[in-house]
């Protein structure tokens, strides 16, 4: 098991394959395991760099609050720990906003960008559906029932009968790698936190992201509406979008084989 004191906590991290550097940063509650379906595909092109945000999986588990920004300081401990740079850097929901901060602070880091399934923050964003943020927030009752509300919401529609082999590796690791709650809620916080940004600070900090940069989104995400990409859209210099069809806000783990292929289809149009 490797790890890496960074921001005074220690980070698990996994490393898979060789070539251009790509660096995955998950979302709330899940640890490395939320890109397990997709490494595989793109470890064939890229040396893809996977980790634990705090909180969550093997990495530290320190009492909150945590921010958007002391979460992308253990990100860029990490990435200077290992001596890794320039970068793809793909962040997932939360990992979104911990991507865009990173880039933000530290530009040198990161020459393409992908923001799966977030917003750029402020007020002016599609907010969360009514549903989901019952959800996320609502840790109460049975654990199998809290995983499997979580897993349809999480999902596109009629995910949870398509796909049952799917689901029971989500209800297994979901049950055998729970994040505590206080570090559970100090993530959903942080993510939170990123709507007290001004439209003045929204609007120079998107400015400031000048690499290419892919926002991808599914379908049907009832998390972060798909259209939180236009208004990304509108403020990052050079970004594009991709809305993978049929798919939810976990869209990884829902169809890896369309993830890999916008992933490289965009990075193989922006080679570094």
């Amino acid at each position: 098991m490797s790890t890496i004191k960074t921001n005074d906590i220690e980070l698990y991290y996994e490393i898979h394959g060789s070539g251009p550097p790509l660096v995955l940063i998950a979302g709330v509650g899940y640890g490395s395991w939320f890109w397990h379906k997709i490494v595989p595909g793109l470890s064939k092109h890229y040396q893809v760099l996977v980790f634990d945000n705090r909180g969550a999986g093997n990495s530290e588990k320190p009492p909150g609050p945590y921010t958007v920004p002391m979460m992308a300081a253990d990100t860029i401990g990490l990435l200077d720990g290992l001596g890794i740079k320039p970068v793809t850097l793909m962040g997932h929901s939360l990992g979104g906003f911990i991507a865009q901060e990173l880039v933000i602070q530290r530009p040198d880091l990161v020459n393409t960008l992908i923001l799966a399934s977030t917003n750029h923050g402020g007020m002016k964003v599609i907010p969360i559906t009514p549903e989901a943020m019952e959800v996320l927030t609502n840790r109460e009752g049975d654990p199998m029932e809290l995983v499997r509300r979580g897993i349809a919401i999480a999902c596109a529609p009629g995910f949870l009968e398509r796909k049952m082999e799917i689901v029971q590796e989500l209800v297994h690791y979901r049950l055998t790698n729970p994040v505590p709650p206080p570090q559970y809620q100090a993530q959903v916080a942080a993510g939170a936190g990123m709507a007290n940004l001004t439209e003045e600070q929204v609007k120079g900090r998107m400015e400031a992201i000048q690499v290419p940069t892919l926002i991808l989104f599914g379908e049907f995400d009832y998390v972060v509406p798909p259209g939180n990409a236009d208004l990304m859209l509108k403020k990052i210099p050079a970004a594009t979008k991709n809305i993978l069809p049929g798919v939810g806000h976990i869209f990884p783990i829902e169809d890896p084989k369309a993830t890999v292929e916008a992933i490289h289809a965009f990075l193989s149009s922006h080679p570094s």
